[in-house]
């Protein structure tokens, strides 16, 4: 297991990329994710990235993040060799998962998240690479 990236809801990407471009480090990727109301920057920085979330729906889980947080720290990824393992072993633990089954997240990875209420308050994403078949699995 190892660190996939940290994500910050924001309220402009452009606003906050400026930020990372004055030190020194520049944007590898931008994404728009319609099904979820977003757009992500991803910032690379060693062996892990920084995802900036900016809401382009006012309904969507960042957008209603903002308005109860500002902007911040969203989520930590963390990659996982077997996702669905992984998922199956912390529900037999007892563990609070917003997702039980993956889905497809940005740049086509398959993700789940699991509750902040089960983590510390911090909300938690786990991230597998997308199957072969380069869609997500059901």
């Amino acid at each position: 297991m190892k660190l996939d990236h940290v994500a910050i809801a924001v309220s402009s990407l452009e606003e906050v990329e400026k930020l990372y471009s004055d030190l020194g480090m520049a944007v590898t990727g931008r994404e728009d994710i319609p099904e979820e109301g977003l757009r992500v920057a991803f910032i690379k920085v060693g062996e892990t990235r920084i995802e900036l979330l900016e809401s382009t729906d006012p309904s969507s889980a960042v957008a209603k993040f903002l308005v109860s947080h500002g902007p911040g720290l969203h989520h930590i990824a963390l990659a996982v060799s077997d996702i669905k393992r992984s998922l199956e072993e912390l529900k037999e633990r007892g563990y609070r998962l917003i997702d039980e089954e993956p889905r497809e997240g940005a740049a086509g990875k398959l993700i789940a998240f699991v509750h902040p209420k089960a983590t510390g308050g911090v909300l938690l994403e786990l991230c597998g690479e997308p199957p072969a078949n380069g869609g997500a699995q059901k």
